[in-house]
């Protein structure tokens, strides 16, 4: 505890000086933006200086980091990267960072863009690109090696899709004019098992005839052992009935490549754009549980070896053409994006003591085989055309199509199950499909909107209108049901940006969003264990979820680089989707459940969010920079059972460190520490409260010449832990009177990760 305490005060004690700064530490010159001319691959991997959050000129309230301001912490992915970014929370295992939860909520309420738009997952499972039963977007594949920046945009514009609740991460990708030359970067991780993956990669950008060409590869090697061990109570602080050892391993490798080519073409400017993620990996979960908490092998009682194998392919092809005609500047863009999901999975279980017949007489071995193939297609077009008016302002209108289209095919074998002592287990038998699983989804939107925006002085203003219109086919194969539904949804939206001073400004936004129905919700599909032991079902019968948000907010220019900033939002939600246990046994067996979705009444969201990045310029350090986003969250909904918060939504999210700079011996260090609240969820049958230890992190670079950097940084160095409290009732009956069916607590540790990172440029 005391380590704890020392190593989280390192990092916060600069900030009591950074307070001192933001009052006289002001000057007028201009803020960082994103690079408009392309930057040397020297600067890229030697940087000059600390990198701190830029400032925006967009009306819409946007935080913009770029790639510099994470990456001498060496992230892995864009989620490693989203970590340090304000308000976002993650409900993951430990050291996966998958879900976005920005503002606490389900990841379902935030809209994840890359390039600005919308690309296809998996909608079940995990692994590139992948989701959660909700549909939600996973972030752990994307690498972070491909990022120029990331946007955080907090409200929505009615030039952008509305489906972003909570708000929309927008991860935009190096494209060809990021980049001036090249630079390769390899390296090696060292993990708590003392195993060793690889890493290796190369960028390169330049001038190609006529335009300019960026390229990029690169391969990830990916691990993550973690412990497990739960506890099972008849009730809180009663007879501890069993208990569980587990252990948990993710392996596998990402590889990725990416190519942009921009280039003039008959009086405008033609841009073209892809990537590649492929994504192989192995889970592989064993466990053994005993009666009471004696580990010996005479109180073992069941042995439990669960492994996926999980191969995923995720790509998109972009192509833009913008030029001024009409009156105006018109732009057409046109988009194909892909996804193609693989998992196999099996679980065999031996279970003991069964009898009071000694082993192996009158035992029994289970065993389960299921695959998972998802096939995702996307095609989308833009037509857009700005124009500026006579009284100084613009108009915006277009119209934006998209078609989504996704076949899946879930498959199992009939469960494999004899007792003991046979000594050879039957055959397999010929896999078919589950009910449901064998099943065709096609969603088209077709979205026209219009805006006006404009500038008078200090205060610049937008407001526009979005109509979106959603047609929704679902087909069962195995039934040869149809289910279809249509959604047609106005969205106004408003945003006002008012510079105070030179150095002040004040802005408030307000907008409708949306959030529709994902495939799996919509499915009627059984999904056998998708939540825990848990069964899932969908409803094609969903309504959409619309709210109606604000965000106001203050941003005040700390000297030529800082910048603090403190927002306040709000967000009324009806018809909330949410899941809710039916009541129905799973196919798990007692004490398993089958969960669905439902439109569940209205909820509310508020908070406040502050976020401060600066040098200490002012007080004679300004090779020292600070960091500190700190989020405040709440919200309120009622169930069954009275008031409660949005299902998981963390109280905070901390982010706290520094850099210090050492120009004169060409080196830096470094140091960061991470916290997020406690996060409760209730449904019929199961309360959870989740808790998570604080994440420090740390790093130390040296730099050779003009264009070699080597990096060895350590992550999560306090051996971070889950821990999760599980409430377990039988009936509402008995949850209302807290007649416990069985109490659970789950730990779930991981170790340090440590890696040696060089880059070099040419």
């Amino acid at each position: 505890m005391k380590k704890t305490a020392l190593l989280a005060l390192c990092a916060i004690a600069p900030l009591a000086l950074a307070a001192q700064a933001a009052a006289a530490d002001l000057a007028d010159a201009p803020i960082a933006t994103a690079a408009e001319e392309p930057v040397t691959a020297s600067e890229v991997v030697v940087q000059a200086g600390i990198a701190y959050r830029n400032r925006t000129e967009e009306t819409a309230p946007v935080l913009e980091y770029g790639l510099d301001y994470f990456q001498r912490f060496e992230p892995l992915s864009a989620g490693d990267a989203l970590k340090r970014v304000p308000s976002v929370a993650f409900l993951s295992d430990v050291l996966e960072s998958d879900g976005v939860r920005l503002r606490g909520l389900d990841p379902a309420y935030t809209q994840i863009l890359i390039n600005g738009e919308k690309v296809p997952g998996a909608g079940s499972g995990s692994g590139a690109f992948g989701a959660g039963a909700d549909g939600s977007f996973f972030v752990d594949r994307i690498p972070a090696e491909l990022i120029e920046r990331i946007e955080i945009v907090r409200s929505a514009s009615a030039n952008r899709s509305g489906d972003a609740v909570a708000g929309a991460i927008n991860i935009v990708l190096r494209d060809a004019y990021a980049l001036d030359g090249g630079f390769v970067r390899a390296g090696a991780m060292m993990f708590d098992d003392k195993r060793i993956r690889e890493t290796v990669g190369g960028v390169w950008g330049g001038q190609v005839g006529p335009g300019r060409l960026l390229i990029g590869a690169n391969l990830q090697g990916r691990r993550n052992p973690k412990l497990k061990t739960s506890l099972r109570y008849d009730e809180p602080n009663g007879t501890l009935d069993n208990s569980e050892v587990q252990t948990d391993t993710r392996n596998g490798t990402d590889y990725s490549v990416n190519a942009s080519y921009q280039v003039p073409v008959a009086g405008g400017d033609l841009s073209l754009a892809g990537f590649f993620v492929r994504t192989d990996r192995t889970q592989d979960e064993d466990s053994i549980e005993y009666a009471k908490d004696i580990r010996t092998n005479a109180n073992i009682q069941t042995i439990n070896n669960n492994d996926v194998q999980i191969d995923q392919d995720s790509w998109s092809l972009t192509g833009k053409y913008k030029r001024d005609m009409l009156g105006g500047r018109t732009s057409v863009k046109l988009g194909y994006a892909g996804f193609k999901g693989k998992e196999d999975e099996f679980e065999d279980e031996i279970e003991y003591l069964r009898d009071a017949i000694p082993f192996p007489d009158g035992d029994r071995i289970t065993r389960d085989k299921s695959r998972r193939d998802i096939d995702d297609t996307e095609v989308s077009a833009k037509l857009e055309h700005e124009r500026d008016l006579s009284f100084g302002a613009e108009l915006e209108f277009g119209l934006q199509y998209e078609k989504k289209e996704r076949d899946t095919y879930f498959t199992e074998v009939p469960r494999n199950r004899y007792n003991l002592p046979q000594a050879n287990p039957p055959a397999f038998g010929a896999y078919a499909p589950i009910a449901g699983g064998d099943s065709t989804f096609e969603q088209t939107r077709l979205d026209p909107y219009v805006m006006l925006s404009g500038k008078s002085g200090a205060l610049k203003w937008e407001a526009g209108l979005r109509y979106e219109t959603t047609d929704v086919s679902i087909e069962d194969r195995t039934s040869g049901d149809t289910y279809d539904a249509d959604y047609k949804i106005l969205l106004p939206s408003a945003s006002v940006r008012y510079n105070l001073t030179a150095s002040d400004q004040f802005y408030a936004a307000t907008a409708r969003t949306v959030r529709r129905p994902s495939f799996e919700y919509l499915s009627p599909a059984t999904l056998e264990a998708e939540l825990g032991d848990n069964d899932f079902i969908g409803v094609p019968t969903l309504k959409p979820e619309t709210a109606w948000g604000l965000d106001v907010g203050y941003e005040r220019r700390l000297g030529r680089a800082g910048v603090a900033g403190v927002n306040v939002f709000y967000r009324k939600v009806n018809d909330l989707l949410e899941l809710y246990n039916t009541g129905d046994e799973g196919s798990e067996g007692d004490g398993t459940f089958v969960y669905s979705a439902r439109n569940a009444g209205d909820g509310k969201v508020w908070g406040i969010e502050f976020d401060l990045s600066t040098p200490l310029t002012v007080i004679g350090l300004e090779n020292t920079g600070v960091f500190l986003n700190y989020s405040w969250l709440d919200s309120d909904i009622d169930d069954e059972f009275g008031s409660r918060k949005f299902n998981s939504q963390s109280d905070y999210v901390l982010n706290v460190g520094f850099i210090q700079d050492l120009p004169t011996w060409g080196a830096s260090f470094g140091v960061t520490y991470r916290k997020q609240g406690e996060a409760y969820s209730r449904v019929v049958g199961e309360e959870v409260t989740t808790t998570y230890g604080g994440d420090l992190e740390m790093f130390v670079e040296k730099r050779i010449g003009k264009d070699i950097t080597i990096r060895l940084t350590g992550s999560n160095l306090l051996d971070a832990s889950k821990k999760e409290s599980f409430n377990k009732f039988t009936t509402i009956e008995d949850q209302l009177d807290r007649s416990f069916d069985e109490y659970e607590l789950e730990r779930e540790q991981a170790g340090p990760v440590f890696q040696l990172i060089a880059r070099m440029a040419f």
